[in-house]
């Protein structure tokens, strides 16, 4: 057997288990849907440990003289566009295996890039090894979402999945949250050595890696569980003809669910925006406040941090009203969300400078809050309207155009206007994109409502 056969057969998803008896189901379900969760959302979070944490310490980094906001967002941008990439191409593999391998792998890999960008000195010495070694460790980055998008299609149904995985989506928070106060804590220990922001979150997340293929498992199937619709009598808004869908090859698949998808599209256009206006603001919040605000290195890495811990009671919320109040409507959330997020920027941006910092950081504050729902509502449709087969593939898709275009806006698009036209027409660009994905939203809508009604036709029938 050649090698790697070996190594796809261990990679692969397990097959189903023997079926559990009535009782052994009722009281396992639950404890591992639990453990489950726990495992992806702490191995997630470790993901944002080390992502991209050049923004942190790129202040510094343009003092020293080693780069100047152009390369900033050139480095930035290596690691979004090869996330983007990988996050796509990941998913078409990850669809086929075994998620309690693939995420930790992913993590693991990420973490090792990071400790040779801290350690070795060619490494920052090189405008140009510096953006490849990002690059290499955006595309282990694109290893993480894939396998938790599995975990959530395949353990939890259709009418919980927006609160659940509001709540999951936190894990992009509290990784950015724990990456600002790591990057904080170390570089006041070490008289702020850019260093320490790469290899300190780095030893964290290999632990964290550990903790995660501790806790995840594949499949209820692989558990000896039913499937999560027949557990929870809560039929899938998207149902195919599984025998059929089985005789085609993945990439038929991918073809016919996802690339000529209407609605597959349009997601990954809206994202493209959203994703533009996520990390337009991120990714420039500490270089603005310190350069335009006046703030300390700390009161800019603040702003960073502030940014992702307000995303948590947002996505919460956003998820809980696009169940309750939206009654599973996401393009509706989405709008309403986006509106907010176009009137928080444009407080953050006219905001005279003479006012105190905090109304600055008060401002990035709300913007957090209010991005990362609409960043969620959009991997969660692609969740919610591809099979399962390619779910993972689906949310990827949306990932490639939101992380390659929208990281490109925001990186280098938002680095260069800020370089040449100056703050002001930054801001400008960054409204219009909030306009663009409302347009997006409505139209998605439209294809939204008919598998809502769909879905209420087939759960009523099944009663």
């Amino acid at each position: 057997m050649s090698q790697s056969s070996t190594t796809r057969r261990w990679l692969a998803a397990p097959p189903p288990a023997p079926l559990r008896t009535g009782p052994e189901i009722k009281r396992a379900y639950p404890r591992l849907r639990l453990q489950v969760f726990l495992g992806i959302f702490i191995g997630y979070a470790g993901f944002y440990l080390i992502r991209n944490n050049i923004p942190l310490v790129g202040a510094l980094l343009i003092d020293d003289g080693r780069l100047d906001k152009v390369g900033v967002g050139i480095i930035a941008n290596a690691a979004l566009i090869a996330y983007g990439f990988s996050k796509f191409l990941s998913a078409t593999v990850s669809d086929r295996s075994n998620a309690r391998y693939f995420l930790p792998i992913g993590l693991l890999l990420s973490a090792i890039a990071n400790l040779v960008i801290a350690f070795v000195p060619a490494v920052s010495a090189s405008l140009a090894l510096f953006a490849v070694v990002m690059f290499i460790n955006g595309w282990f980055q694109g290893m993480g979402w894939p396998p938790s998008g599995r975990v959530l299609v395949h353990w939890f149904s259709t009418n919980e999945r927006g609160i659940k995985t509001s709540i999951w989506n936190v894990a992009h928070n509290v990784g950015g949250f724990a990456v600002g106060a790591l990057a904080a804590l170390g570089l006041s220990l070490t008289g702020n050595d850019w260093k320490v922001a790469f290899w300190l979150p780095a030893l964290v997340a290999i632990v964290v890696a550990v903790v995660a293929f501790v806790l995840i498992r594949d499949t209820p199937e692989s558990q000896g569980l039913p499937p999560i619709e027949t557990f929870r009598n809560d039929p899938a808004k998207v149902e195919v003809d599984e025998e059929a869908e089985s005789k085609l090859s993945m990439w038929s698949v991918v073809r016919k669910h996802v690339l000529g998808n209407r609605t597959m599209v349009l997601l990954a256009l809206a994202n493209v925006f959203v994703y533009a206006l996520r990390y337009g603001v991120l990714t420039w919040t500490p270089i603005y406040l310190s350069t335009v605000r006046g703030a300390s290195l700390t009161g800019g890495i603040a702003g960073f941090s502030l940014f992702e811990l307000a995303g948590i009671g947002g996505t919460l919320l956003c998820g809980w009203a696009s169940d309750k109040i939206f009654r599973g409507n996401r393009s509706i959330t989405g709008i309403v969300f986006m509106a907010a997020v176009g009137i928080a920027v444009a407080v953050y941006w006219l905001t005279p400078q003479s006012a105190p910092l905090w109304v600055s950081l008060v401002a990035v504050t709300f913007i957090g809050g209010l991005i990362y729902g609409p960043v969620m509502l959009i991997g969660l449709q692609a969740l919610d309207l591809a099979p399962r087969r390619v779910a993972g593939t689906a949310a990827g898709f949306t990932g490639l155009f939101g992380y390659v275009l929208g990281a490109t806006l925001a990186s280098s698009g938002i680095g260069l206007v800020v370089e040449n036209f100056g703050w002001d027409v930054a801001f400008i660009m960054m409204i219009g994109f909030v306009g663009i994905t409302i347009v997006f939203f409505a139209l998605i809508n439209k294809d939204e409502k008919a598998a809502i009604e769909d879905h209420r036709q087939r759960s009523e029938a099944s009663i």
